[in-house]
């Protein structure tokens, strides 16, 4: 067999990071796709509780390899966990779902997006990062952006209970997304991306409990049915494993930064997807603000 030259190794490269970046993107725009499918047919928190349950469940061995062999100290990482799990999993999962009911996959996948921009914003106003000329015009592009989604270009909408109701609950989702994401590399720094995902969902899972049980007791039939169950697996399993254990897989071959790109390839994504599985195309307003959100993203994280 004639051994493989370096060119030929670097456009398989190139492929498999591609496919790899593609995926991911596709696992994490599902749940989008999910929510708005579902339009609250299935009870939110019963969804997000099996979710994360499964999650949980599926990276147990990880988690459990990791504590024992001291990289996880729990006691002292046990409220940074439930912290991180809170805002990362439970604002993240039952909002999002009943989000789903009011506004469309590609306004949620919108707003999630303008989640840089806002830990940036944190970084700054905690000195952990400081924001220049350009990341304050991305900044104020970005926002802009998100705002002419919302509003739909009449911007008394931003007072009506529909956007409050509906986009204002993704923006909540987004702001949890954001902090855990700055929380989430403050904990048990010596562990792996999964194991501590894993304990994140957990902490989810338990979040989500309570409002889930109410669920379960006064809408049992909606909770205890095969399409339920057909999306507690589905949302386990591809915006679930595949996406978090893809997205690990990224950032361990490819470093952080460049696998933040997926970032960029989630809207497309999700407006793909909704078209195709939704009938939901994008509107010129969609592409508008998508435009400013993403381009505002990009001058913001350029450096």
């Amino acid at each position: 067999m004639t051994a493989a030259t370096p060119s030929t190794l670097d456009r398989w490269s190139g492929t498999i990071a591609l496919a790899g970046f593609i995926l991911v993107a596709t696992a994490q725009a599902s749940n989008q796709i999910l929510a708005r499918g579902l339009a609250g047919s299935v009870p939110p928190f019963s969804l997000a509780f099996f979710r994360w349950g499964i999650i949980a469940v599926g990276l147990a061995p990880l988690a459990f390899a990791e504590i024992r062999d001291g990289r996880i100290p729990l006691a002292k990482n046990l409220w940074l966990i439930l912290a991180a799990g809170c805002m990362g999993m439970f604002l993240c999962g039952g909002p999002v779902y009943i989000a789903g009911a009011h506004t469309s996959a590609i306004h949620i996948a919108l707003i999630m997006g303008l989640s840089p921009i806002t830990v940036l914003l944190i970084s700054a106003a905690l000195r952990i990062e400081h924001i220049g000329p350009l990341q304050w015009l991305g900044t104020a592009l970005a926002l802009a952006g998100a705002l002419l989604i919302i509003s739909g270009g009449r911007w008394q909408a931003l007072f009506e209970l529909e956007a409050a109701s509906g986009d204002g609950l993704v923006v909540i989702a987004m702001l949890g997304w954001s902090g855990y994401t700055l929380l989430q590399w403050r904990v048990a720094t010596g562990a792996s991306l999964l194991a501590r995902i894993s304990l994140f969902a957990a902490a989810g899972a338990l979040c989500s409990l309570p409002p889930a049980i109410w669920e379960m007791v006064s809408r049992p039939a909606d909770v205890f049915n095969a399409k339920a169950f057909a999306s507690y697996v589905f949302s386990g399993i591809v915006p679930g494993l595949i996406a978090y254990g893809g997205f690990a897989w990224l950032a361990g071959r490819y470093g952080s930064v460049r696998t933040s790109l997926v970032l960029y390839l989630g809207p497309v994504a999700s407006a793909l997807l909704s078209f195709a599985i939704l009938g939901e195309p994008p509107t010129l307003m969609h592409l508008v603000g998508g435009l400013l959100i993403l381009g505002g993203v990009w001058a913001s994280l350029r450096k």
